[in-house]
């Protein structure tokens, strides 16, 4: 999948969990291509979705960040998005490798994905529609709970949060 679809894809998925994480799994959603290049630069021949690739070392570096690092958002969540980059690279026709121990690639639903095709684009807006539809429900339902996504404008006017001018300023901003 090209860049735009992991970038997009990881930071639904992280949006609906935890808000303040979506900037550490965006960059985890792009870093297992760029640690490839990095590995490049210093002289490894590295195969593309070969080490970096790894769904186990993403794994393993999520569960690390849960329970023994202290900054657990950030590394769990860059680390969530080199996890959502392997989902979204197993859907394609060349597939993603689990781990070191295994030469064999993954192909989720029959890696019938082509990378800049349709069918990428519509597996991207598909879950960025659902992963949206559950932000604004989870706001619908939780309103006193602050989502940094689709502000009540009118709700903070009413309440006194905010004066006229910033209400007609802000009514249909989405973001």
């Amino acid at each position: 999948m090209k860049w735009i679809s992991h970038i997009a894809i990881a930071g639904a998925v992280c949006a609906v969990v935890n808000p303040a994480a979506v900037p550490a799994a965006v960059l985890g959603s792009t870093a297992p291509d760029w640690f490839e290049w990095l590995l490049r630069a210093a002289h490894r021949r590295v195969n593309h979705r070969g080490l970096t690739h790894y769904l186990a070392y993403w794994v393993a570096g999520m569960l690390a960040a849960h329970f023994i690092v202290d900054w657990r958002d950030v590394f769990f969540w860059f680390c969530a998005g080199g996890a959502i980059h392997w989902m979204c690279d197993a859907l394609t026709s060349s597939g993603a490798p689990l781990g070191p121990w295994s030469q064999k690639r993954v192909h989720l639903f029959g890696g019938r994905v082509r990378t800049g095709g349709a069918s990428e684009y519509t597996v991207t807006l598909c879950v960025l529609a659902v992963c949206g539809f559950i932000v604004y429900t989870q706001r619908a339902t939780h309103g006193a709970n602050y989502i940094p996504f689709f502000p009540d404008w009118a709700g903070h006017y009413q309440a006194g949060r905010a004066d006229a001018k910033e209400w007609r300023e802000n009514r249909f901003k989405f973001f």
